[in-house]
């Protein structure tokens, strides 16, 4: 039978919680509409406690979208097996998990929020960019430096994706799934092109689709591509 006394909890393992109940929050809101009483109320303490624990909301905002980009730069982390283009879908469809599921918090970490232009939030983003980029490099076989070609290609691809999702996330007016098969395509259209300057970036490219299914991504894309040359 339960005594109803509750159990107190270490210092390390509040903190933990009371980021979870601001990113839970932040799911829902943006974070600049939230304030430290509704923080405090969820997790069932007093708002002096929570400034026990961070000094203001900013310090719990940025120890927030610290997991959240941790989170979010795992999404891209894809065992190397099969061809590209399936591996990329899959990627997208974590990616796009995330964004639906937090998007106030995804825009707030895009654009800024409460923390815009500081030096942890700038890194924050940063380090998911760059997460992107060297798993991107990754399933391309590409070990040590890119070719600038390829770097540009990859850079860009990350931003078009980012930028595509938060104008998704205004009204959802384009299915998600066609949404994560055309940002799959995206890529392959910019590597394609940027191939054609390239001699060094269309042999790998050359390497890496030899290996996609006539079912996959890719391929759907060249059909997409002859038909639209054809009519």
């Amino acid at each position: 039978m339960s005594t109803g006394v509750r159990r107190r909890m270490g210092v390390e393992e509040r903190r933990q919680q009371l980021i979870g109940v601001a990113l839970e929050l932040f799911s829902r809101r943006s974070p600049d509409d939230v304030s430290i009483d509704e923080i405090a109320s969820a997790a069932g303490i007093s708002r002096p406690l929570v400034y026990h624990y961070f000094p203001g909301k900013l310090s719990l905002y940025e120890a927030a979208l610290q997991r959240a980009s941790d989170d979010l730069a795992s999404r891209f982390a894809e065992p190397h097996e099969g061809p590209l283009g399936a591996r990329l879908l899959r990627v997208m469809g974590r990616f796009f998990d995330f964004v639906e599921d937090h998007g106030p918090g995804f825009s707030a970490l895009m654009r800024g929020g409460p923390a815009v232009g500081s030096s942890t939030t700038n890194a924050l983003i940063d380090s998911v960019r760059q997460a992107a980029y060297d798993n991107m490099l990754s399933h391309m076989g590409v070990v040590g430096e890119a070719p600038p070609r390829l770097e540009l290609v990859i850079r860009s691809w990350i931003s078009l994706v980012e930028s595509t999702a938060l104008i998704w996330l205004e009204g959802k007016r384009i299915p998600r799934g066609e949404l994560e098969a055309q940002l799959v395509h995206d890529f392959a259209a910019l590597a394609a092109v940027a191939a054609t300057h390239d001699e060094e970036l269309s042999t790998l490219l050359r390497t890496l689709l030899k290996d996609e299914p006539g079912d996959g991504p890719f391929a759907d894309l060249a059909a997409r591509l002859l038909t639209l040359a054809s009519s």
